[in-house]
């Protein structure tokens, strides 16, 4: 096998585990991007800061909020990028929900939870 033909595998092997491990652990019952399907009702809110945020979308944030891990694996998941989610305007979310228990100051990726 030629060094580039090795190389190339490897770099596969590698992305295919870091996809797999992608959130691992940080949803305890789940996976980031199962959660994320729960987070639908936030759709438009979470890509226009100045969409209306839907109370079951506030619902689900504040049961996703209770675990700031798995808050911010679901906001930086694939199934989100998928959905066409702004990370830097899912972010604000739970301040826009008004959720007095929100984790300020969590830091999310390159994001921190206003």
């Amino acid at each position: 096998m030629e060094a580039s033909t090795k190389a190339l595998c490897f770099m596969a092997l590698l992305l295919s585990v870091a996809i797999s491990t992608n959130g691992a652990g940080e949803c305890p019952k789940s996976t980031p991007d199962n959660e994320a399907m729960k987070l639908a009702p936030c759709a438009s809110a979470a890509q226009d800061a100045n969409a209306a945020v839907s109370s079951s979308c506030c619902a689900q944030v504040k049961k996703l909020g209770r675990n700031p891990k798995c808050l911010c694996a679901v906001m930086l998941s694939n199934m989100a990028k998928m959905a066409g989610i702004n990370p830097q305007i899912a972010i604000g979310i739970p301040k826009r929900c008004n959720l007095a228990d929100r984790p300020v100051g969590y830091k999310c990726g390159a994001y921190t939870l206003p």
